[in-house]
């Protein structure tokens, strides 16, 4: 049995047991010196009450009392043991897509802000769960590691811009290895990516990425930004909106979600495709997906349930105390 002290603190209480003993000490011997200069000895026993023989062991019950009572202050504990509890839970990574055509303005303001918007509100409305980020477009980069601290995750995603990767692209192959890697020692039951793009402009990869990802385990639930009747992409220079993009005939290229690749994705991989158009009606359905393929994970947690003792040591200087005012032939305190 583990034992322990609920007060460490007030063993420091325990030094005034001496100093009521020497208090006690001079109590008496001035007592009896102020007795001898009252009346002579020979006298006394007829001016002076006898003392009895509890008189002589009262100052030993103040001591005992006063002990016990500083020993239910600082309490003592004992037992303490590990739990083994179960709790849902997932490890989830935010993969965004973050080429050019994020940019288009047929989601308002942006595609690129509607998909950070719907991280954001995913996060509030999560528990008990891990995030991580990954950005990707040609290329792929992870820019925050698992965490429970979704206000860091908050302020991570305030400098995302479409700059941040320098390949454009949407490589789904790419994105997937980055993810995989991130996920390396977490289990595979509970490996969940939250993929946001438009699905445009990728590299044709993706039953790479797919296979991929069943292999490690990872469930994907995908969400399409952009509209099916598309816009133009803007170009942006420090800041600044420079036109628009166009192609080889000087024509300005229209940017269209393209929903094939990241159905496909989602079926293949346990997950589920969210149209990300809708704020609220996507956050719904990511935090449903994510709910029913939550995993439970067992973790070991040391309970606070100890016994405390502190009542036994007061009964006992309560006892004391009693015996004190009880058996006192003057019904006193005194000594």
């Amino acid at each position: 049995m583990n034992w322990s002290l609920g007060n460490n603190w007030y063993l420091l209480l325990l030094l005034l047991l001496p100093l009521l003993g020497i208090i006690m000490v001079f109590y008496l011997k001035w007592k009896n010196k102020r007795q001898n200069i009252f009346a002579e000895a020979r006298f006394q026993e007829k001016l002076f009450e006898k003392k009895s023989g509890f008189s002589k062991i009262l100052p030993v019950l103040y001591l005992l009392a006063t002990l016990f009572l500083i020993l239910s202050i600082v309490d003592l504990l004992s037992g303490s043991e590990e739990v083994k509890t179960k709790q849902k839970m997932n490890n989830v990574i935010f993969l965004l897509d973050v080429s050019n055509s994020m940019n288009a303005q047929d989601v308002a303001p942006n595609r690129l802000d509607e998909a950070k918007n719907i991280i954001i509100n995913t996060m509030s409305k999560m528990t008990n769960d891990k995030v991580g980020i990954v950005v990707f477009a040609g290329d792929a980069s992870s820019i925050m590691p698992l965490t429970t601290d979704f206000t860091a995750a908050e302020t991570y995603l305030g400098g995302v811009e479409t700059n941040i990767v320098k390949t454009q692209g949407t490589d789904f192959l790419k994105a997937i290895r980055s993810v995989a890697e991130k996920f390396k020692n977490i289990p595979k039951g509970s490996r969940k990516v939250v993929m946001l793009s438009d699905g445009e402009d990728n590299e044709g990869n993706e039953k790479a990425a797919i296979k991929l990802a069943k292999n490690e385990g990872i469930s994907v639930i995908t969400v399409g930004i952009g509209s099916e009747e598309g816009a133009p992409i803007p170009e942006y220079v420090f800041g600044q909106l420079m036109g628009y993009k166009t192609d080889i005939n000087g024509q300005t290229v229209i940017s269209k979600r393209q929903n094939l690749a990241l159905k496909n994705i989602a079926n293949q991989t346990s997950g589920s495709y969210v149209d990300g158009n809708n704020l609220e009606n996507a956050t719904e359905q990511i935090i449903d997906g994510l709910s029913k393929t939550a995993s439970s994970t067992e973790s070991m947690v040391k309970s606070n349930n100890e016994i405390h003792y502190y009542q036994c040591f007061l009964a006992i200087s309560i006892f004391f105390f009693l015996l004190i005012f009880l058996l006192n032939p003057k019904k006193d305190f005194n000594i």
